[in-house]
């Protein structure tokens, strides 16, 4: 049925694409000098992307729109109805065969270097910018626009509650697409669309409709003024996933001194880490609250390095509660100490608590823990079997049955990929 699903989008928009591309071959193209100008800035936004590597997982909201500029000019093309004050005649299709073929050429490089965009991602452009021009082109080009709207300020707020609704059936597209192919809960993964529209999602609209409106009034050198803050805009985000990237390594790498110091097994800080944030995103956290989740996964058993003799195989789950307890405590004072936020520092201090007094990130990097402990590092496709009826047998008392049933299903869908030691799913958030 998920698979259904994506290939339904895809077939939709190649479906679009083919009609639109011989709709234009065939009836030629209506003028030209404009389509190209958007054309060529189309392609300089897909040259200018940010490679994303693995759309399937989580993706930051900065990584959320790799072509900001590219994805603002094509629909600023969809809604350009005048150039210097004549009237356009481009229609839907040619918007649609223009913006495909202006980002086939962009992303050639990127797909030489092996990085092209992913395939969900085109399709979602070619839906959004068909969308954005079947609600405007016709329209505008019968002339019931103008007699309906005007051309003042009704104009301007058709245009913005035009691209809100766009950018809207873009979020629940991207959503029903992660669905579709990570098996993920629906509604988290909506909530961190929506929530990236108030980033550079917002920054893609209103310059969208400033660019269709610039070129209206002042023609085709109102695009390379108008691109400007955009591409700014484009190059702080980049470098805010540039820190977060260094700070997540930093918080991987202390994680390890547990490892390097012998305290706990190879490889153990980034199992739960990684089964953590599946079983997190199986509940239903938001993408910033997996990223607390993960962080404190990956930091939960620091406080080892404060013991004078190390704990056997590094398990905690065995221990009795009040040494587990110190140990955690112990962690929590060292997250603070690293500059970690302060939620941080307090699921890896509350994770031995008892389970009715827990937050739930620290519920589920309790679990975690243990079926990693308790597994004994063993990855079998669908888990082991006897670790997780032990912690079943301890919801009564040690763990959250909702948690537990939570890492069923994760282990039940993902056991395989979950096992691999270096886990590409424990990602920056």
């Amino acid at each position: 049925m998920r698979a259904a699903a994506v290939w339904a989008v895809r077939g939709a928009a190649a479906a679009l694409t083919a009609a639109a591309l011989g709709h234009t071959l065939w009836n030629g193209i209506s003028e030209p000098g404009t389509a190209f100008a958007f054309g060529v800035l189309i392609t300089i936004g897909e040259l200018a992307r940010r490679d994303t590597r693995d759309p399937a997982g989580p993706v930051p909201a900065e990584d959320r729109q790799p072509a900001p500029l590219g994805s603002a000019g094509a629909l600023a093309y969809a809604l350009l109805g005048q150039n210097a004050g004549h009237p356009t005649q481009h229609g839907v299709f040619q918007t649609v065969a223009v913006a495909v073929a202006a980002a086939l050429v962009g992303v050639v490089p990127h797909v030489a270097r092996g990085h092209g965009p992913a395939l969900d991602h085109v399709a979602r452009r070619v839906l959004t910018v068909g969308f954005a021009a079947v609600c405007f082109q016709p329209l505008h080009n019968s002339g019931r626009l103008e007699e309906r709207v005007g051309q003042g300020p009704c104009l301007v707020l058709y245009l913005l509650c035009l691209l809100g609704l766009t950018a809207l059936c873009d979020a629940v597209l991207a959503a029903a697409l992660a669905r579709a192919r990570t098996g993920w809960p629906y509604g988290p993964l909506l909530r961190d669309e929506l929530r990236a529209l108030a980033g550079i999602g917002s920054a893609i609209c209103a310059t969208g409709v400033v660019m269709a409106l610039g070129v209206a009034v002042a023609g085709l050198w109102a695009l390379p003024v108008f691109s400007v803050p955009l591409l700014l805009t484009q190059l702080s985000f980049r470098r805010i996933s540039a820190v977060r990237t260094t700070y997540r390594q930093t918080i991987t790498s202390l994680a390890r001194a547990t490892e390097i110091a012998g305290y706990t097994p190879p490889g153990h800080a980034r199992r739960v880490a990684a089964l953590s944030r599946a079983v997190g995103r199986e509940l239903g956290l938001s993408e910033r609250e997996l990223t607390v989740l993960e962080y404190a996964a990956l930091m939960h058993d620091i406080g080892q390095l404060s013991l004078v003799d190390p704990v056997p195989d590094g398990a905690t789950a065995p221990l009795p509660a009040a040494e587990a307890r110190r140990i955690a405590e112990l962690g929590g004072e060292v997250a603070r100490q690293t500059g970690v936020p302060a939620e941080v520092a307090v699921v890896v201090e509350r994770q031995a608590d008892p389970y009715r007094e827990q937050p739930l990130a620290a519920r589920i990097v309790r679990v975690a823990n243990a079926y990693d402990d308790l597994a004994g590092g063993a990855r079998q496709p669908g888990g082991s079997l006897a670790a997780l009826e032990e912690l079943r047998l301890g919801t009564a008392r040690d763990y959250h049955p909702a948690v537990v049933e939570g890492l069923a299903r994760v282990l039940r869908r993902d056991g395989s990929a979950l096992g691999r030691d270096g886990i590409s799913a424990v990602r920056a958030g």
